[in-house]
């Protein structure tokens, strides 16, 4: 039985009074739409149905705009879109403690959950039958849900108040612990959790043993990274002792699936995609409406490019909803070995079918003579008037985005036609946005071509992994894909970057290349193929017989991509690209021509910030986009040199980034106002400013 399917008879985590959990925040009042007794948590059943409740928790990354926006902006992958986010994509002066559409969420429901995780600490011990199948499992769930919270917030946030206790009592008194004391924490629990837990959940969906040791590999890697110098000394070598092991045993646990778009491959809700082995860890949606809580999966909003306003492609329930929050920056497209490696073809959407022909472009009087030799323009001559064919139709390519270098001399615009592109002399007939036109330098920010940057801000190559055509309706923005949070991928990188950390490079080599060998080509595979989760229209039951999920006359969502004429043209091919893919030693690293330009960029000289450079640009290529960015380039005290080179919000204007400010977040001033000194009394202005990041 999944986890999942007995969501539907628990939305709740019930949380026992707390100042910290804010019980009266309207999101928290509409999601627990169960409200029991603290006594209901002194028997199994109860505690049974707190951990399935907190197990909702996890969702919350996906849920809502902090899901981008705290996880994923403001970093070197992708910057602001269509919708813009200077706040914290440009570090603005609105990301402040006022700030609340974000940061307060993310502290009210981590110490919510925390709290409910102190119930079952206490509790089960307490009033579990100790003989029963499920006790350790219940006891293990709580010391990790604990942990996983906490190294949330930490993680934000810095030290935040450890609080150890299910509350009986409103407590209004919390002071800050250091980060040292919380990783000691979360680590402690972890452990915990790891000897308790079962090497195979009750339910797909149940943390398992697996779980605890990613956990502990992360928050081991994470307390020996730069952002905690200034004190993590004597923990480095026992903490990358503890990654390789801890992340060695996901890895052995969990093969990784044999082609990286099986990850992606999603064609209805609890598809076979959703159990690959490699995940270790997701957070559980489905199609089931009682299961969606007050937002449900949003992550298919945030990455798509518009398309709904181009003529000839109207929204339809298989190309998404675009909110447009994020777009590729130019780093997370050249990053990419967009010859060999198809992590990038497997990430990216680059082409969209049209779906409605009424509403197509129509050649005209001063663009027919540019059209190919193998279009006819004139549809008819009837007394004198011309009457000019649709450029296409419904059911043909309608937009299609090309990911060409600087250089290429292919590529010229159309004076007064936004979309139309000249490719060696002909006017391409569908809407078509290319990086770099003829004589056009390579830049990592500013305009060029005609695809997405400023101005064009809602037009980029957009990330393809969480499109959802399963949903209910066009314009739901309830997606039905479970949200991956841990898969052992990056339990391979994890070792990886703790040999790096060592010295011992060679000892990574074999690592880096477990993912680089699985993301290239096959003998035999046509690199021309599209698979993302826009495919799941089809099977869609809103969509049959309605015209309303997708159109009569095609779909958005396209099965095909722009890879040959991206790459100048190249000659058709089903060779095998594993041997351009694998590293033979530390030397490519270093001497990697796709890596080289980026190391340039950031003034990368020696051997080990060449490695970690690799090690992030590795990062990026295999989890582009799965939320993990802004932790990685904060932790790694890379963020600020990336965020200047490679995003565009930092040449926008209304930045403010500052190197003693930004690697964390602000308290939300809610807390600081709602807490007090130990006597009762409310805290001055000094003390909260006393207990607050610094510059906020």
């Amino acid at each position: 039985m999944r986890l999942k399917n007995i969501f539907k008879t628990l939305l709740v985590t019930s949380i026992i009074g707390s100042s910290l959990a804010s019980c009266t925040n309207d999101f928290l009042d509409e999601e627990y739409t169960t409200s029991y007794s603290t006594a209901r948590f002194q028997t199994q059943d109860g505690l049974d149905e707190l951990s399935t409740g907190i197990y909702t928790k996890l969702k919350f990354q996906f849920n809502y705009i902090w899901a981008i926006k705290a996880y994923n902006l403001g970093v070197d992958e992708f910057t602001d879109a269509n919708n813009s986010s200077p706040d914290f994509n440009c570090y603005s002066a609105d990301l402040s403690s006022t700030e609340t559409a974000v940061n307060q969420p993310i502290w009210d429901n981590m110490y919510a959950a925390i709290e409910s995780s102190n119930t079952m600490i206490q509790n089960v011990p307490l009033y579990y039958d100790q003989e029963s199948s499920t006790y350790s499992t219940r006891l293990g769930e709580g010391y990790f849900f604990r942990a996983y919270f906490y190294f949330q917030l930490v993680q934000q946030y810095g030290g935040v108040p450890l609080k150890l206790q299910p509350s009986t009592s409103v407590e209004t008194y919390f002071t800050r612990a250091t980060a040292e004391e919380c990783y000691r924490q979360i680590i402690a629990d972890l452990e915990q959790a790891y000897n308790l837990l079962p090497t195979t959940g009750e339910q797909t969906g149940r943390i398992t043993q697996s779980v605890a040791a990613h956990f502990l590999a992360k928050a081991h890697i994470t307390r020996a990274s730069e952002i905690n110098d200034d004190w993590n000394s004597s923990y480095i070598d026992a903490d990358l002792t503890a990654v390789v092991r801890y992340a060695g045993e996901v890895v052995d646990a969990h093969a990784l699936a044999s082609d990286y778009s099986e990850l992606w491959d999603y064609q209805y809700a609890n598809s076979d995609n959703e159990v690959s082995s490699e995940i270790v860890l997701a957070a559980q949606f489905s199609d089931d409406a009682t299961t969606w809580g007050r937002f449900g999966n949003q992550m298919h909003l945030y990455y798509p490019s518009v398309y709904m306003d181009l003529p000839g492609c109207t929204r339809d329930i298989s190309g998404d909803r675009e909110f447009s929050y994020a777009r590729a920056t130019n780093y997370a497209l050249d990053v990419f070995d967009r010859v060999n490696d198809s992590r990038f073809w497997k990430s990216f959407i680059t082409c969209y079918g049209s779906n409605r022909t009424s509403a197509a472009p129509s050649w005209n009087s001063s663009n027919y003579m540019l059209a190919p030799a193998s279009i006819n323009p004139i549809e008819s001559i009837t007394d004198g008037d011309t009457v000019f064919a649709k450029r296409f139709v419904g059911g043909e390519l309608g937009i299609k985005y090309i990911v060409n270098d600087a250089g290429d001399t292919r590529y010229t615009a159309v004076t007064n036609d936004a979309t139309g592109v000249m490719k060696d002399g002909e006017m391409q007939p569908t809407h078509t946005f290319v990086r770099y036109y003829d004589g056009e330098a390579q830049a990592w920010v500013g305009q060029h071509g005609n695809n997405g940057y400023y101005g064009v801000q809602k037009r980029s190559v957009a990330l393809s992994k969480y499109r959802d055509g399963y949903r209910n309706s066009i314009s739901s923005q309830f997606g039905t894909r479970d949200g991956i949070i841990a898969r052992s991928a990056e339990d391979v990188l994890m070792i990886a970057e703790a040999y790096i950390r060592k010295g011992e490079y060679d000892n990574a080599i074999p690592y880096f290349n477990q993912l680089r060998e699985r993301g290239a080509y096959k003998a035999g595979e046509d690199r021309s193929v599209h698979i993302d989760g826009g495919q799941s229209y089809k099977n869609n039951a809103y969509c049959e017989g309605k015209g309303g999920g997708y159109s009569s006359e095609g779909a958005i969502y396209w099965e095909q991509n722009t890879y040959y004429e991206s790459n100048d043209d190249m000659v058709v091919t089903t060779a095998a690209t594993k041997s351009a893919m694998t590293l033979a030693s530390a030397s490519d690293i270093l001497d990697s021509e796709v890596d080289s330009p980026i190391y340039e960029k950031l003034g990368c000289t020696s051997d080990a910030d060449k490695m970690m450079c690799f090690l992030l640009n590795e990062r990026t290529r295999e989890l582009c986009g799965e939320q993990l960015r802004w932790k990685d380039l904060a932790r790694t005290k890379t963020l600020e040199a990336r965020w200047k080179a490679f995003n565009d919000g930092y040449v926008r204007g209304n930045t403010v980034f500052s190197a003693s400010t930004h690697y964390l977040r602000p308290i939300p001033q809610s807390f600081l106002d709602g807490i007090t000194n130990e006597n009762g009394t409310a805290l001055t202005a000094e003390e909260k400013s006393a207990m607050q990041n610094p510059g906020y």
